[in-house]
C-alpha cells in the first residue's frame, strides 16, 4: 500500500485510510477542520513556516471547558491586573517548534478581547491577559483547541518536574563529558610524548581512534546544549559564547576526522572534549540555581493553611480558604495559624507575630485588635471577624511579592555575555580573514605542514586561530576562581548557593541588617532581677509556676533561676493561663494551708487588685504569693558578640550599614547606639522592608540583606544578595543566596573579605586570558602555530588560570 502525507500535520498514512477533500488528504476530521479554519482566517502561511516538519494531529480532549469559568478555578489560577483585566499562565500542550508558537500567538492576538498573549517556546508557558467583559477563559481555551492544541492552567508542580528533569539531564551530560575527557587525557599523554620523542604511526592511529570514540558522545550528547544555544542565538542574530564553543569544537572535530581517515598530522579530539567539559560545568551551576527558585515558592505556599473553621449561626463549618468571605467569623485554636486578616472578637488573645514583625515575643491583643494572616494563636481558643479575603491578605501579599522578587533577580552575567558576543564575532572574523589571506595570497613563512596542499594549509591555519582563541581560559576565569573561593568560604561556615553572588557581594556598597536574630541573638535574657524574699521554699514555688508555662518569658526566667539556684518542682493545682498576661495557680502545703500564686506582667497584678508600681522599658515578669510581690525580673534580647566591631569593619570597607526592624523606636535606638549603627528604620512590616530595599536599589545601591525570619523573606528576595543566618526559618533559608551556618557576624564579615579577594583574582584571570589571546592569535594568524600547538597553548592558558586561582587559598 502507498503512503501519503496529511495536508495539515504532514504525517504519513496509508492512502486508503485518509479522508479525501477534493485534491487534499487528511488523516482525521480534526486535521481537516483545523486546515479549513486556518484557510478561512487567512492563517494558511503557517504551513510555509512549518515547512517539511510534522506536527501532532489535533488532540482529543474532554469537553470540560465549563470548569475554566467557575469561581473556584478563578480563585486558584486567575489574577486581576491593575487595569481590571484578567490574567492567567497556561501550559499549551502540543507546541514543538517556532511555527507552533507563531500560530498560537497569531490566533490569540487576532481574537477580540485578548489584550496580551506571549508564549515561551522553551517552557510552553503562555501568559494571557484578556477583557472578561468581551471573552471568557473557556472561549480562549476552545480557540486554542480549535487549531489543534490543548491548554491547561500552569501549576507549580509542573514547573518543579521540568526543573528537576533539566537538572538531571545536565548532570548526566556533565558526567559523560567528565568521564570521557579523563580517559582522553590519559591517551593524550602518550600522543604528546610521541610527538616530541617519536611514535609508531600505527600506535598513533590507535590513539586517534580511541580519542574519536570517546570525544564523539562528548560533542554530540554532552555538547548538544551549546549547539542548541548557538542555534537560538543565530535565530535572534546573536553570535554568543555557545556559538564559539560549538564552532571551535566542531571544526576541531572535523579536522580530526580528516586526520583519522588518512590525513597527515595530529588529531585534536582531546581539545574537543576539553572545550565542552570545562564550559558545561559552569552551565550546570546555573541549572541548580533555577531549581532552587522553584523549590522556594513551593515551600512557602505549602505553609499556608488550606482550610478554616467558620462559625455560622452557632454552627461550626470547615471551609476551603478560598470559600471564606469578608465578614465571616473564624475560630482559631491554640497553635493554629490565621489564614486571613481580621478583627479580634474575643476579649483578649496572644499572637506570635514573628512571621510578620520578626520579633520573638508574643503580642497581646484585646477586643477590636487587628489579626494578621500568617500569625499564630499562642494560648486559648479565640474568634475573629474576617476583614480581608485570602487573596488580599498580608500572607498572600508576601507570597506574591516574593514570587515577583525571585523572577526579577539581577542577571550578573549580562556584561560577560556582551563581551563574549563581541569576542565570538571577532575571532570568527579573524579566522575567516586568515583563511582568505592564506588561500588567495598564498602566504608561506616556511613552516612545514607535513605535505598538506594549499587549501588544507589555509584551513589548518584558520582552525588554529579558532582553537588557540577558544574561550577555555576566558570561560574558566570566573568559575574556577569562584569555586575555589566558595570552597574556602564553606570551610568557614559560609554556603553560597551560586558562584555569581561572589561578584555581587564584592561590589556591594550597602548592607541591610534585620535586628532580631541577626544583630541580636533572638533569645531573651534576664538583665535585672530583684528577689525580695529568697526563701528557698518560695523560690521553689516560683520555679514550679514557671515550669507550668511554655511562654518565652517564663522559660527565660526559669533558665536564669537554674543558673543561680538548685530548685525543685512542687505540685500545683488549678493552674490557669491568662492570655497575654501570665499564669495563676494554687499550692497546698502539708499543713493544708493554700497559697495563691501569680506570675506575669503588670496587667495581671492589676486584674488581681495588687497595687504595685513598676516601670521598665524591657519585658517584665513579676511573681507574687497571696498578693505580695516576691520577685521581679527584667528581660531583653542580647546583642551578639562582636557586633560593634563588625559594624566598624564594614564601614572600613566603605559599606553603609542600615538596620531594619519591626520593633519600636526606643528598642531600635538602643540597639543601634550599642553597635554603632547611625542609620536605622523601626516599626516596619515585611512589605515595607521589601519596599525599602527596592528604594535603595533605585538609588543604584548594590544591596546585601541579612535576616533570619519568615518576615525577612520578601526583603531578602528583593535584595541583590540575600544572606540567611544559620538559625533562620526554612523560608528565609530557601530564598537566600548565602547561608551562615554558624550564625556569626564574624562569618558575615569574612564573606565580604573572601568575596572581594576572589573577585580580585577573577579580574586577574580575565586579564591573563585576554593577554594570552592578544599575543597568541596574531601568531596563529601568521602561521606560526599549528592546531596541536594551539591546543597545547590553549590548555596551558587554562592551567595558568587555574594555578592563579589556587592562590586564593594561600591567604585564607
Amino acid at each position: 500500500m502507498s503512503k501519503i502525507k496529511c495536508d495539515h500535520c504532514h504525517l504519513e498514512y496509508e492512502k486508503e485510510v485518509m479522508i479525501k477533500d477534493y485534491s487534499l488528504h487528511f488523516c482525521c476530521k480534526g486535521c481537516q477542520g483545523v486546515y479549513h479554519l486556518l484557510k478561512t482566517d487567512g492563517l494558511d502561511s503557517f504551513y510555509d513556516k512549518l515547512g517539511n516538519k510534522t506536527i501532532a494531529p489535533p488532540l482529543e480532549v474532554d469537553n470540560d471547558v465549563e470548569k475554566f469559568d467557575t469561581h473556584s478555578f478563578e480563585e486558584n489560577f486567575i489574577a486581576t491586573t491593575n487595569e481590571g483585566f484578567k490574567k492567567i499562565d497556561l501550559i499549551i500542550e502540543g507546541i514543538h517548534c517556532a511555527a507552533c508558537v507563531w500560530l498560537n500567538e497569531k490566533v490569540l492576538f487576532d481574537t477580540e478581547g485578548i489584550i496580551e498573549a506571549n508564549i515561551n517556546f522553551s517552557t510552553n508557558k503562555a501568559k494571557i491577559v484578556w477583557d472578561n467583559e468581551k471573552i471568557k477563559l473557556s472561549q480562549i481555551i476552545l480557540k486554542i483547541r480549535s487549531i489543534g492544541y490543548n491548554a491547561y492552567a500552569y501549576d507549580a508542580t509542573i514547573a518543579d518536574e521540568k526543573a528537576t528533569k533539566s537538572k538531571r539531564d545536565f548532570f548526566i551530560r556533565m558526567m559523560v563529558a567528565v568521564f570521557a575527557t579523563m580517559n582522553i587525557m590519559m591517551l593524550s599523554v602518550a600522543k604528546y610524548t610521541g610527538f616530541f620523542t617519536g611514535i609508531d604511526e600505527q600506535i598513533k592511529n590507535y590513539i586517534h581512534f580511541g580519542e574519536f570514540i570517546l570525544s564523539t558522545p562528548v560533542l554530540f550528547y554532552s555538547g548538544w546544549i551549546f549547539f542548541k544555544g548557538a542555534y537560538y542565538g543565530l535565530k535572534n542574530r546573536i553570535l554568543n559564547m555557545d556559538f564559539l564553543v560549538s564552532s571551535g569544537a566542531t571544526f576541531s572535530y572535523i579536522y580530526s576526522l580528516y586526520i583519522l581517515f588518512g590525513g597527515k598530522g595530529e588529531s585534536y579530539f582531546d581539545s574537543v572534549a576539553m572545550i565542552i567539559t570545562f564550559v558545561l560545568v559552569g552551565k550546570y551551576l546555573e541549572v541548580i540555581g533555577k531549581k532552587s527558585a522553584v523549590d522556594t515558592l513551593d515551600k512557602i505556599k505549602s505553609s499556608i493553611p488550606l482550610e478554616a473553621t467558620i462559625i455560622e449561626n452557632s454552627i461550626k463549618k470547615v471551609l476551603p480558604i478560598n470559600s471564606v468571605k469578608v465578614g465571616d467569623i473564624v475560630e482559631l485554636k491554640d497553635g493554629e495559624k490565621a489564614s486571613f486578616d481580621g478583627e479580634l472578637l474575643s476579649e483578649i488573645a496572644s499572637f506570635d507575630e514573628s512571621s510578620i514583625s520578626g520579633e520573638a515575643l508574643p503580642v497581646d491583643k484585646q477586643k477590636g485588635s487587628i489579626i494578621y494572616s500568617g500569625t499564630i494563636n499562642c494560648e486559648s481558643v479565640i474568634r475573629y471577624k474576617v476583614t480581608k479575603s485570602y487573596k488580599d491578605s498580608t500572607l498572600n501579599s508576601i507570597v506574591t511579592l516574593l514570587e515577583d522578587s525571585l523572577s526579577s533577580k539581577p542577571k550578573i552575567e549580562h556584561k560577560a555575555n556582551e563581551v563574549s558576543k563581541g569576542f565570538s564575532v571577532t575571532i570568527l572574523g579573524l579566522s575567516l580573514l586568515t583563511f582568505i589571506v592564506w588561500y588567495f595570497f598564498g602566504l608561506d613563512l616556511g613552516f612545514d605542514y607535513k605535505g598538506t596542499d594549499h587549501f588544507e594549509k589555509s584551513f589548518i591555519v584558520a582552525i588554529s586561530v579558532i582553537v588557540i582563541a577558544c574561550p577555555c581560559a576566558l570561560a574558566l576565569a570566573t568559575p574556577i576562581a569562584s569555586l575555589i573561593g566558595i570552597s574556602e568560604l564553606a570551610k568557614k561556615g559560609l554556603l553560597f548557593k551560586e558562584a555569581k553572588f561572589i561578584e555581587t557581594l564584592a561590589n556591594a556598597n550597602t548592607l541591610v541588617l534585620d535586628k532580631t536574630g541577626t544583630i541580636t541573638k533572638g533569645k531573651l535574657k534576664v538583665v535585672k532581677a530583684k528577689i525580695k524574699d529568697d526563701n528557698i521554699h518560695k523560690l521553689n514555688l516560683l520555679y514550679s509556676l514557671l515550669d507550668s508555662s511554655s511562654h518565652p518569658i517564663s522559660q527565660s526566667v526559669k533558665k536564669y533561676l537554674n543558673e543561680k539556684y538548685t530548685l525543685v518542682n512542687k505540685e500545683l493545682y488549678e493552674i490557669k493561663t491568662i492570655s497575654a498576661k501570665g499564669v495563676i495557680a494554687k499550692y497546698k502545703n502539708i499543713d493544708g494551708k493554700v497559697f495563691n500564686l501569680l506570675g506575669g506582667n503588670i496587667k495581671l497584678l492589676r486584674d488581681n487588685k495588687i497595687n504595685y508600681k513598676f516601670e521598665s522599658k524591657n519585658s517584665v515578669y513579676i511573681f507574687a504569693i497571696d498578693s505580695k510581690v516576691i520577685a521581679t525580673f527584667e528581660l531583653e534580647d542580647e546583642i551578639k558578640e562582636g557586633a560593634k566591631e563588625f559594624v566598624s569593619n564594614m564601614k572600613k570597607m566603605n559599606i553603609d550599614v542600615i538596620m531594619l526592624t519591626g520593633d519600636n523606636e526606643q528598642t531600635a535606638k538602643e540597639v543601634a547606639l550599642k553597635v554603632g549603627i547611625k542609620n536605622y528604620v523601626f516599626g516596619v512590616n515585611p512589605i515595607e522592608k521589601a519596599q525599602f530595599i527596592k528604594e535603595l536599589k533605585k538609588e543604584n545601591k548594590c544591596v546585601v540583606m541579612a535576616g533570619d525570619g519568615v518576615n525577612d523573606s520578601v526583603a531578602l528576595a528583593s535584595s541583590d544578595v540575600a544572606v540567611a543566618m544559620g538559625n533562620s526559618a526554612d523560608i528565609a533559608l530557601s530564598v537566600s543566596d548565602i547561608v551562615l551556618l554558624n550564625n556569626s557576624l564574624k562569618s558575615l564579615e569574612e564573606s565580604f573579605t573572601i568575596s572581594k579577594r576572589t573577585y580580585k583574582f577573577i579580574k586577574q584571570n580575565l586579564f591573563i586570558s585576554l593577554l594570552y589571546n592578544a599575543i597568541t592569535i596574531p601568531l596563529a594568524m601568521a602561521g606560526f602555530v599549528i592546531p596541536l600547538v594551539a591546543a597545547l597553548s590553549m590548555s596551558l592558558s587554562s592551567l595558568i588560570v587555574v594555578g592563579n586561582s589556587m592562590r586564593i587559598k594561600l591567604k585564607s
